[in-house]
């Protein structure tokens, strides 16, 4: 099992960043890798919500399949991967500077299946290529949450 962890500062309050959070199938709009999200069935936010993301890394291409395991608005989202690469990831809220600002960590739990690399494939990948992809998403995610149109 990998585990992956970035984490940025945003000039935003907490509520503000889970107005971009929220919709799910947004989440394309900041996460370079994420290239389409599909919801299965018709709930589309809260625990419970499932759906699939195709993901692109590199030339690496899959479907990961997800369901929304925590959702605390304004502090947390929880997600367990059922796809090929399975685990379980979180972006967690934190207030600072009195609730002006907000602390966001991204961390997943990740493991690859043997034919994709296994332990070695999630150390190397995980460690390397998936946190430097994630800390340019969160970049993206900033510019979404100071944009006015967010």
């Amino acid at each position: 099992m990998s585990r992956i962890q970035v984490r940025i500062e945003l000039d935003a309050p907490p509520a503000r960043v889970w107005e971009v959070l929220e919709p799910i199938e947004r989440h394309v709009d900041w996460m370079t890798d994420a290239v389409e999200i599909r919801f299965v069935g018709e709930q589309t936010h809260g625990v419970g919500t499932r759906f699939v993301c195709d993901t692109k890394v590199g030339p690496f291409r899959l479907t990961d399949r997800m369901e929304i395991t925590e959702w605390d608005p304004g502090r947390s989202m929880g997600v367990r991967h059922s796809g090929l690469v399975t685990g379980s990831g979180e972006f967690t809220l934190e207030p600072i500077d009195v609730g002006r600002r907000t602390r966001f960590t991204w961390e997943e739990e990740l493991e690859f299946p043997w034919y994709l690399g296994g332990r070695i494939a999630g150390l190397i990948g995980g460690q390397a290529v998936l946190r430097r992809i994630w800390r340019r998403n969160l970049r993206a995610l900033e510019r979404l949450v100071q944009s006015p149109a967010g």
